[in-house]
């Protein structure tokens, strides 16, 4: 068996970390499979869908490095959904309903005011012609429901949740299809996932009700059900949820300058009994991702821990895959001098500038300013090598005294404007004498 999985974004708005979190999650166990991985536009909400955020979808997936092996719009596949319908329309499966959202509404507040749960009553079954007949006088057109079968136990098992029992007379026949024609969720999810051959469905706690409908309706049509995984939804670092979560996406950490393999690092094994490390390249990831590592504990997102792991991967990267992005004249040993002090690739640049010059140093302490000018001296008539840092400070100690950071303060301070930053044995020779002379000049 082919393994195939999906990610089935709405493009009604940007993706943001938990939608993240599910595409890389279903593409981590397609690669890991040797399946495919599929992207399929839900876009049914015709209103609502924008090509802009489609084009963003795809371009934020492109980013993170999660390339897709076919793509679909559900927008495309009307006809199929039509066909589908009427074959459960004719063998009951679905049925009209007349109430209004007002007296749906209506309805569910006096159940819950009961302390009842907010089920739907199935009213709509025991109208007689003439009711229905005088509905459509009024002008009402129905709306259509699935039609649970009350008599059959909902159960699967959940690759991460375990075992799940619904008893189908405590839900609610799900709407699927709107007095307008146009579709909701359920179903077209169900008929697409059959029609593209998906094997495994992976995606979050919230759709865990959702599923139970839903293997009913895989049964109606008369297919075998894929395996179903639900993830433990993410939480802020306050440990509660958090609406900011809902803002962050690929836009904000692209902007603050994170690594495509910082998110992967760390939204891979959120949430899991796995360690949390800092990867440059995607197969361990691929390699290590089990459905048994994960729980059903809220896994917890921490912006200062993402922070952290795209630091530690900027300081993997070699050259080649960062020289694109590197300001101009940056070469591969300047690169490996600056990336230990970076946090991100971006800030090569500030680093760079202190190479290229001009600094801003402060003026020296009056007590330095004799050491200053020994140290142009010195450096005037030394051989301009790899060791220069280390002749340079070796003569000055030897010749004044001085030691630790009484001897290396003031010339770092002079020479970079700063009181730290990158080994000064591999940054002067990148400074190069004549501009390290102009620094030093008192």
């Amino acid at each position: 068996m082919t393994v195939i999985t999906r990610f089935a974004p709405s493009p009604t708005g940007h993706l943001h970390v938990g939608n993240i979190r599910a595409a890389l999650h279903n593409w981590l166990w397609a690669q890991k499979s040797g399946g495919q991985f599929l992207l399929r536009l839900d876009d049914t909400d015709l209103e609502r869908s924008r090509t802009e955020y489609a084009d963003a979808i795809r371009a934020d997936l492109q980013w993170l490095g999660l390339r897709w092996d076919a793509e679909a719009k559900q927008s495309d596949r009307f006809a199929l959904y039509e066909a589908r319908f009427e074959a459960l329309r004719a063998s009951g499966h679905v049925y009209p309903a007349y109430e209004t959202q007002q007296e749906l509404e209506l309805r569910r507040k006096i159940l819950l005011g009961r302390g009842l749960p907010p089920v739907y009553d199935r009213a709509a079954l025991t109208l007689t012609p003439d009711q229905i007949a005088a509905y459509e006088a009024e002008g009402r057109a129905p709306h259509w429901r699935f039609k649970l079968d009350h008599d059959q136990p909902i159960v699967w098992t959940d690759l991460i949740r375990g075992e799940q029992r619904f008893d189908p007379k405590t839900l609610s026949d799900p709407v699927i299809r709107r007095a307008d024609g146009s579709w909701l969720y359920m179903l077209p999810s169900v008929i697409d996932d059959i029609d593209m051959g998906v094997t495994h469905v992976l995606r979050g706690e919230d759709h865990v009700s959702n599923t139970a409908t839903q293997i009913q309706m895989f049964t109606a049509l008369g297919t075998p059900l894929p395996a179903f995984a639900h993830e433990a939804l993410l939480t802020g670092s306050e440990g509660k949820l958090s609406k900011r979560l809902g803002s962050l996406g690929v836009a904000h950490f692209r902007e603050i300058g994170l690594e495509p393999a910082a998110i992967a690092s760390l939204l891979a094994r959120l949430g899991s009994s796995q360690p949390i490390e800092p990867f440059a390249d995607m197969q361990p990831l691929v390699d290590s991702f089990d459905f048994a590592h994960f729980g059903r504990a809220p896994a917890r997102f921490d912006e200062g821990e993402l922070a952290t792991l795209n630091q530690k991967i900027v300081h993997l990267l070699p050259y080649e895959a960062v020289a694109t992005r590197l300001p101009d004249g940056m070469d591969g040993q300047a690169w490996d001098t600056i990336r230990p002090n970076l946090e991100t690739v971006a800030g090569a640049a500030d680093w760079w500038r202190i190479v290229t010059g001009p600094v801003d140093a402060p003026a020296p302490d009056p007590d330095d300013r004799a050491f200053l000018t020994r140290a142009h001296a010195i450096l005037t008539d030394a051989p301009f090598d790899a060791d220069i840092w280390r002749t340079l400070t070796h003569a000055l100690k030897e010749e004044s005294g001085r030691k630790g950071k009484a001897l290396f303060l003031p010339l770092r301070r002079a020479l970079t404007g700063l009181d730290h930053g990158p080994d000064m044995g591999q940054l002067l020779p990148l400074i190069g004498r004549d501009e390290a002379l102009a620094r030093l000049r008192t």
